[in-house]
Parts: structure tokens; sequence; C-alpha cells
């Protein structure tokens, strides 16, 4: 069993940055491979970025591609995604997941793929 705690959302104006922590409990964090979600208001949660259990391969959704970042540090038990130049439309609740996903290139950006959520963290992005 793994449970994740996000942190590090908040309000930023457009342009910002900001970083979402991801904490795991657990002795097996490093057999996950982990992704971020979002889900802005009134709409369906969707895909941001999903990273392999070493941190070899990396994925993002087109719309975040060049902005965001996702990490991971093992030794911490820990996943992150760096934020740069936030738009208002990057307003969400922000979820990271966790899954033994063995594609990650066609599985990681399927919700259904991960098996333990957190609560999530709310980023709100002025204009």
């Amino acid at each position: 069993q793994v449970q994740l705690a996000e942190s590090g959302g908040g309000l930023v104006q457009a342009g910002g940055s900001l970083r979402l922590s991801c904490a795991a409990s657990g002795r097996t964090f490093s057999s996950y491979a982990m992704g971020w979600f979002r889900q802005p208001p009134g709409k369906e949660r969707e895909f941001v970025a999903a990273i392999s259990w070493n941190g070899d391969r990396t994925y993002y959704a087109d719309s975040v591609k060049g902005r965001f970042t996702i990490s991971r540090d093992n030794a911490k038990n820990t996943v992150y995604l760096q934020m740069n130049s936030l738009k208002p439309e990057d307003t969400a609740v922000y979820y990271c997941a966790a899954g033994i996903i063995f594609s990650i290139a066609t599985m990681g950006r399927r919700r259904g793929a991960y098996d333990y959520w957190g609560q999530g963290t709310q980023v709100t992005v002025s204009s």
C-alpha cells in the first residue's frame, strides 16, 4: 500500500512558478511509476505528466510541455512537479498518483493505470 500527500499548491500570478511535491509512504516507492493529473473547475481530471520508476523516462501533456518538469527522488520517496510560466488555464486541483506501469509510454497517461492517489493540492493562477 502506498499513501500519497501533495503539497506546494497556492495562488500565483500568471507567468509565475510553483513546485509541487508528492511525498509517498512505504518502502516500495521506487517500484512505482508516478503521475501528475489535474482537475480544472467543472472539468474532468486530465493527465499532466508521468515519470518511470527510475526516472529515466518522462512524458507530458502537450498543454504543459516545455513549461512543466516532473522529477523524482527515490531516496526521499518524493516526486516533484516544477511548473513555470503558469497560465490561468493551469488553475486546477493537482493530484499525484502511483502505479505499477510496465509501459509508461502507452499507459502513463491513463488514470486507470494508477492504483493510488493523493488528496490533491489547489493551484490558482491569476491573470
